[in-house]
């Protein structure tokens, strides 16, 4: 997770010591790729092993040129997350990483107290887990559970927390940053009572998250046993989907023999007619709520800078809020004729 700013504490110039002189307590990094996944980098992401830092270094003088109050991390590690993303194309990491606290930013219902402990009644529900294998192309499968959630016991933002902390978890791992993950979302017995928590406005502020405010590859989203209201569900979220990611979906009801072809028996769990024993999500719940130390830092409040254009916000605000309502008094009608 991102700590202080190391441009509060210099700001690179013409004619100025090296990076690494003045902040030496920067921890270097060391590339844990394999040779396939280099290889895999050079191909897909445009990474050249030669140039790497290079690269890690023009972004870091960026942010601190043009977003020297950011505070963000700007260890090699965490930059090239955000290079990965974007193919190391500079101004679109640049984009997202100042997307990427600006989320944090305008929605502190999901992002203060942000650690595993605080939302420890959802890993227990079973609502988000990670599966124990990868697929044949080395993406973990994050499965998501909606009908585990008693709206009731706590807020439709508490999964998204959860399912941000995974994430964020996730994504520390290179392999996932060159490979990125499939999703598996099970719709089994969701009502149309629950599905009315996930309106226009939580489905922009998510996706926007998704597409242009995390640094990680969602390659697929599997989704199976959807009822009819996910019709409705869907037609809330297409409209903020852009064209590359909406083609990754994949609905295929209660057909096992689909969801096979894109996931292969071998890694589901039995509950899906896979091969890999009963679903566990004891082993990610462990893992996840003993990684406390990396996600102490809380971003809830931090302030762009104060020339930051609106196109740099992801949401913009009262105005976007208020279409958002709108749009959900829009769908209501539609969402009732698919239930």
């Amino acid at each position: 997770m991102s700590g202080e700013s190391d441009c509060t504490r210099t700001s690179p110039s013409a004619g100025s010591p090296s990076d690494n002189e003045l902040l030496p307590d920067r921890p270097k990094y060391v590339c844990t790729l394999s040779p396939d996944l280099v290889t895999k980098a050079r191909e897909e992401l445009q990474e050249k092993p030669e140039w790497r830092l290079r690269d890690v270094q023009a972004l870091r003088d960026m942010v601190c040129k043009d977003y020297p109050s950011l505070g963000t991390c700007l260890d090699d590690a965490f930059l090239l997350r955000f290079l990965r993303a974007r193919k190391f194309d500079y101004d679109r990491a640049l984009q997202l990483l100042v997307n990427y606290h600006t989320c944090r930013r305008t929605w502190p219902e999901v992002f203060s107290n942000l650690k595993p402990s605080a939302i420890k009644p959802v890993l227990e529900s079973g609502f988000v887990t990670v599966l124990p294998h990868r697929d044949p192309q080395g993406r973990h499968v994050v499965c998501i559970r909606p009908d585990r959630w008693t709206p009731s016991n706590y807020p439709i933002t508490e999964n998204i927390r959860a399912i941000y902390l995974t994430l964020e978890k996730l994504i520390q791992s290179e392999e996932t940053q060159v490979n990125g993950i499939v999703i598996l979302a099970d719709y089994k017995g969701v009502s149309l009572s629950k599905a009315s928590h996930f309106g226009p406005f939580v489905a922009k502020k998510v996706i926007g998250i998704l597409q242009d405010g995390f640094p990680i590859r969602i390659k697929a989203v599997n989704i199976i046993n959807e009822p009819r209201i996910f019709k409705g569900i869907f037609a809330i979220i297409k409209p903020f989907l852009k064209e590359k990611i909406a083609n990754r979906f994949f609905l295929h009801g209660s057909d096992l023999n689909s969801l096979h072809q894109n996931i292969p028996p071998v890694i589901l769990p039995e509950e899906y007619g896979g091969t890999a024993g009963k679903l566990d999500i004891s082993a990610w719940n462990e893992l996840l709520l003993a990684s406390e130390e990396d996600f102490l830092h809380d971003f809830s409040e931090l302030v762009l800078p104060c020339d930051s254009s609106p196109h740099d916000l992801l949401v913009s605000g009262d105005a976007d809020e208020k279409q958002c309502d709108d749009s959900l008094r829009g769908m209501k009608p539609q969402l009732y004729y698919c239930y």
